[in-house]
């Protein structure tokens, strides 16, 4: 059974919250925690890495221990101690786990003192005002757990975008692997390019007789058939994940792949224009009565009703049908447009791999210039640098400019914005950036008006330049801040500073709403990795799908320039 790097990273993150709830040893805790971030951020599956080769002991965040680790699971689809940990802590608690805001040290506290072992345990004793009474919770905590556990029901069948990839790609070359296959493709929200998915929709077409169906079925990650027909089958992976397949001819696959990737509001659009014309559009083509007149190409039925091509990141039923027929269908961005990356972590700080490495694999990545962005010493937690680190990190990177070719290095970092709005750096440190990364990591509960007002404080420093994940959030594990992101964007514009989507797959923030209400007011958005080891940089290609969600263009993202020109444009935001 295939095991993917995220059923790898999950272990460890399973072990590494048992661990807590027992009160092991902090830095073996630390240790696992370490281990499932390394492998979330290696850019390739571990089984690949490991025929190739490469020695895992000696990638950071992994060492020799979880090494073996990663190749007892590999080779025998189990961790012994993991196994281990499920006999001495109810397995039922990783539910209570999952809840935002339950951290293990809680449900340490949860489990010890009023014995509850599931998600149906704690909404019992939260109801009972069992909760309040425990020492750190309270009230206000007990509400908050029942809203979330509300809240969570509605959202625990989705999966990042990211995490269902690496199940998609396996599962797909499987599926053209099969006699008679012609094309495996996703469509679907996945195709669309959403940050999370409730399930994949594949289409796959072939000849008849092809025996794709009892294959699909077959897989080996399949946990459970919901429904086999003939061109149609449901399967239920045993991550929980659905995948829904759909089977058609060749001369079907551009009216299948248009009706399976917009949404239901962009596909009544569409129909509505082809009865109009007194046509049909289906799954199999587009018809005017019983004669099919289309349906071999996407193109081709858009330009039965009168449309040209419209990318599938833009079918959401929000103006794109109304944007093409004026004429006026942005030219969305492309991962090539990209010339640098603004914001990235190193060795200095909490990243993996030092200054030197990391400009050498952006370059591979063509890459013309990257700002090494450490984090400030505010947080304890990231080893991040003072006045005098920096410092001297900057005359490393001066050092490195001179010797490195093809590649040109920016001073920067990346300073916490205080509760008051105040930058963690004094300025006279900052004035000899060429870029100020200035982000929210603390204080999130803020209201609305104190977290917009403490942004827009940040912003009116002269050294401020680029403000980083504007919102916080973390998908499926922290909602965003309460910020008025409307105010933020226009003060960015008056300020002539830039707003950053942050490429992290689970950030992926700015959202695709936020980014099409800055590209309407004029404010540039810069695209980047928040990379913390070199595979990471790849992490831009998610970045550039949420901008293209967001009606991007390549004119609206700052790390589209030359280096010339964004030297002129960070100029212009120190005031």
């Amino acid at each position: 059974m295939p095991i993917h790097n995220e059923d790898i990273a999950h272990a460890f993150e399973e072990i590494a919250d048992l661990l807590e709830i027992e009160g092991a040893n902090p830095f073996r805790v630390r240790a696992y925690r370490n281990g499932a971030r390394a492998v979330r951020g290696l850019g390739q599956e571990l089984k690949i890495l490991i025929a190739q080769g490469e020695d895992l002991s000696k990638v950071s965040g992994i060492g020799k221990a979880l090494a073996a680790k990663i190749r007892e699971y590999l080779e025998t689809g189990r961790l012994k101690a993991l196994d281990k940990l499920h006999r001495e802590v109810p397995e039922s608690l990783e539910e209570v786990l999952r809840i935002p805001g339950l951290g293990p040290k809680r449900v340490k506290i949860l489990y010890h003192q009023l014995g509850i072992q599931n998600l149906r345990e704690l909404e019992t004793a939260a109801r009972a005002g069992m909760v309040r009474e425990l020492a750190g919770f309270g009230p206000r905590t007990e509400q908050r757990i029942l809203d979330v556990i509300v809240a969570h029901r509605q959202k625990e069948s989705r999966f990042l975008r990211s995490v269902a990839s690496g199940y998609a790609e396996s599962l797909l070359d499987y599926l053209r692997a099969t006699d008679g296959v012609n094309m495996a493709v996703l469509a679907g929200s996945f195709r669309r390019g959403r940050d999370t998915v409730g399930d994949l929709d594949i289409l796959v077409t072939a000849t008849g007789g092809s025996p794709v169906m009892a294959r699909f079925t077959a897989y080996d990650e399949v946990s459970e058939v919901v429904f086999h027909g003939d061109a149609r089958a449901t399967v239920i992976l045993r991550n929980g994940l659905q995948v829904d397949l759909r089977v058609v001819s060749p001369e079907s696959e551009g009216a299948a792949l248009h009706y399976f990737t917009g949404n239901k509001a962009h596909n009544i659009q569409v129909r509505r224009l082809a009865q109009d014309r007194g046509l049909k559009i289906n799954e199999y083509g587009v018809f005017e009565g019983e004669r099919r007149i289309a349906g071999e190409t996407e193109l081709s039925v858009f330009e039965s009703v009168g449309l040209p091509y419209i990318e599938p990141e833009l079918r959401e039923g929000q103006g794109e049908i109304e944007a093409a027929f004026a004429g006026q269908l942005p030219r969305l961005l492309e991962l090539q447009d990209l010339r640098g990356d603004l914001h990235c972590h190193t060795s200095t700080s909490d990243g993996q791999a030092d200054i030197r490495a990391m400009a050498l694999a952006a370059k591979a990545l063509g890459r013309e210039y990257l700002a090494i962005t450490d984090h400030c010493d505010h947080l304890g937690i990231t080893h991040g640098l003072d006045a005098g680190r920096l410092r001297r990190q900057c005359d490393e990177i001066d050092r490195l400019n001179e010797e490195l070719e093809g590649i040109t290095l920016l001073k920067g970092i990346e300073v916490d914005i205080l509760e008051d709005g105040s930058l963690a750096l004094p300025n006279e440190v900052l004035r000899e950036l060429d870029i100020v990364v200035a982000s929210v990591h603390t204080k999130f509960g803020l209201s609305r008006e104190r977290q917009t007002t403490r942004i827009l404080r940040a912003m009116d420093n002269p050294c401020f330049s680029l403000l980083a994940h504007p919102t916080g959030r973390l998908l499926q594990e922290r909602e965003a801040y309460d910020v008025d992101m409307i105010r933020i964007i226009r003060h960015a514009l008056d300020r002539g500073c830039f707003l950053e989507l942050n490429s992290q797959p689970r950030r992926l923030d700015l959202d695709d709403h936020h980014c099409r209400i800055a590209k309407e007011a004029g404010v540039l958005v810069s695209i980047d990795s928040d990379a913390h080891n070199e595979r990471n940089l790849d992490l831009l290609a998610y970045g550039v799908t949420q901008a293209r969600r967001g009606w991007l263009e390549k004119q609206d993202v700052l790390n589209t320039r030359p280096f010339s020109d964004l030297r002129r444009l960070l100029e212009g935001t120190f005031l």
